[in-house]
Order: C-alpha cells, then structure tokens, then sequence
C-alpha cells in the first residue's frame, strides 16, 4: 500500500458539492482507501484570470494501484462529474480538477503523469491544504521541503473544515 495525496479544486457549480463528491468518490476506488479530507479554501484562480473563484481542498489515501492506474480512476471521476478537456489543452473553468500531487516517495515522469507534480510547491492553493492532511514530517521527494506546514497566504481563505 501506497499513501497518496491529491488536490481537489472546483470554479464551476456547486463548487462545495464537486468537492465532496470527488473525495467520496475517490473513497470508493478499488483498491484505495480513504484516510483524510483537508478544509475547504476559496482561492483566486491561478495568475488573477478572470475566472470564477476557486474552492480547493486535498485529500490522503492508501492505495494498492499503480501511479497511472490512481490517474486513470482521477479522470474517470472528472469524467463522471462533467469535466471536459479542452481539445487544445488550454486551461479553462472546470466544475472539478484532481491532481496526483505525492505518490508515496515515489519521482515519475512519463508523459501524462509527473509526481510530484510539477507545480506544487509554487501553489499555495494546494500547498496550504495539503498540510492539512500531510502525515507529520511529510517532506517533498525531491527537494527535501517540508509539506506538513504551509504560511498563510492572502489569495487563500479558509472557509469551512
């Protein structure tokens, strides 16, 4: 068993209810079980776009999946939810976003799939969630920074545990 980390993030909707659907729908992933849901925090989308406000949380889990294999079931529930990618790849709105951010210890780069993620150390909106449900001396595979605790930042509130 693995324990993996995940970002949820919604601008779209009920963005309140992609979220906790998303989480329990992950929960019910074969193979994976459920261990803990961080608060929820409105968010600026990412470089002030003219977007709806975001609402971001992160979750833990214990899997016996591969990598790719806990992506595929992320997108299978994006899917399910209503989640349309953009043929020409171009980041827009979304009534639900999942990430793979930490895979166990794990460092993957294959096309599709990079753990870490590539970007989450430099995102406070899923930084300072992550923290919530990180195990005590959770530290980032390839820097050594710690994931356990994040400082505040004013381009996200929290806004319900």
């Amino acid at each position: 068993m693995v324990t993996a980390y995940l970002a949820l993030g919604s601008n779209l909707g009920d963005r309140r209810a992609f979220l906790h659907t998303a989480a329990a729908a992950l929960g019910q992933v074969a193979g994976t079980r459920f261990l803990a849901e961080s608060s929820i925090y409105e968010t600026v989308p990412e470089g002030n776009a003219a977007e709806p406000l975001y609402l971001n949380a992160a979750v833990r889990v214990e899997t016996s999946l591969a990598a790719r294999q806990l992506l595929d079931a992320c997108l299978g529930i994006e899917r399910t939810l209503g989640r349309v990618r953009p043929a020409d790849g171009a980041k827009r709105a979304r009534v639900i976003d999942i990430d793979l951010l930490l895979f166990g210890e794990q460092t993957i780069d294959e096309p599709g799939l990079q753990v870490p993620h590539p970007a989450l150390l430099a995102r406070p909106f899923v930084r300072i969630p992550l923290a919530d449900v990180a195990t005590p001396g959770l530290v980032h595979p390839q820097t050594g920074e710690r994931l356990d605790t994040s400082g505040p930042d004013p381009g996200v509130r929290r806004v319900s545990d």
